[in-house]
């Protein structure tokens, strides 16, 4: 059984596969695209993903997005979901298209899961053209400081964005309990 598959140019690598070359140079692309300090050169920001989208031209990798998949609470009901973090695409290769190729192959593989809903933080335009709605539920999780838990916090979801994968219906009423940090 393969470790790694392909979907066009698209690279899809559980989290356990990645090779110390790949995480440093998911590292170093997301130190491009948010600036250096905020990762401290790690391939993650909070915790680590599931899988990883890349996107790479020859050694160099050029796009990335990180899935993970979890399970959280809208009032009582306990659902899954796909968060989608991470997206970054290298500066010299930006508007290409490379992030919305990731996204749609993202969505792609979140539809062949148990997942209600795929969950992302963020306001970038190429969510909301595939389909990503923002709400600003009230939101728990747990916050986290250089990859400690330090509190739970309460709060109001200012960039929350959310895509249904089947029948469920989102309830912009109801609290988002993450059960654990956000991505």
């Amino acid at each position: 059984m393969a470790t790694r598959m392909t979907i066009g140019t698209i690279e899809c690598i559980p989290e356990w596969h990645l090779t110390s070359l790949d995480e440093r140079n998911i590292a170093d692309l997301l130190d491009d695209a948010f600036g250096a300090g905020v990762f401290n050169g790690r391939s993650f920001h909070k915790q680590r993903h599931h899988l990883r989208l890349i996107v790479r031209d020859g050694h160099h990798i050029i796009g990335h997005m990180a899935l993970q998949y979890r399970a959280a609470r809208l009032n009582d009901r306990l659902f899954d979901y796909i968060g989608l973090a991470e997206v970054a695409t290298a500066s010299n290769y930006r508007g290409q298209g490379i992030a919305s190729q990731m996204l749609r192959a993202a969505i792609d593989k979140a539809h062949g899961t148990l997942a209600d809903f795929m969950i992302l933080f963020g306001t970038a335009k190429l969510y909301s053209a595939a389909g990503f709605v923002a709400y600003s539920n009230k939101l728990v999780s747990a916050e986290m400081s250089d990859c400690r838990t330090t509190a739970i916090l309460n709060e109001t979801a200012e960039t929350l964005m959310v895509k249904p994968l089947g029948v469920q219906e989102w309830d912009s009423e109801a609290t988002l309990d993450l059960l654990g940090p956000v991505f």
